[in-house]
């Protein structure tokens, strides 16, 4: 086989594998019960000390939820952070911040 036809059935292959890993808004928003009491129901905190969550960008959420979960984040409300992400999937995560994501 020519090597560009090797290449092109690799990507075609990495593209199915990556569809079971594809962010689904409706999970997220369904694993989001946690998260409304500090964040609000829309993602917009009316409390200071918590941040507003909608709109923020995915990549930036699932960074963040990652570092809590492993620890890697301290001070302010790091702790209670890292309690809520500790029973979160990598997908729980993605879909998390694909929902909030969403909202405006």
């Amino acid at each position: 086989m020519k090597l560009l036809t090797k290449i092109a059935i690799a990507f075609s292959f990495a593209g199915i594998a990556n569809l079971s890993y594809a962010a689904d808004i409706e999970a997220g928003k369904a694993k989001t019960a946690m998260c409304v009491a500090c964040h609000g129901a829309d993602g917009k905190s009316v409390m200071p000390i918590y941040p507003n969550l909608a709109g923020q960008n995915a990549a930036y959420i699932e960074s963040a939820l990652h570092a809590y979960k492993k620890g890697q984040r301290t001070g302010g409300q790091a702790g209670i952070m890292a309690g809520m992400a500790a029973a979160l999937t990598d997908q729980d995560i993605k879909n998390i911040a694909a929902y909030y994501s969403s909202l405006k």
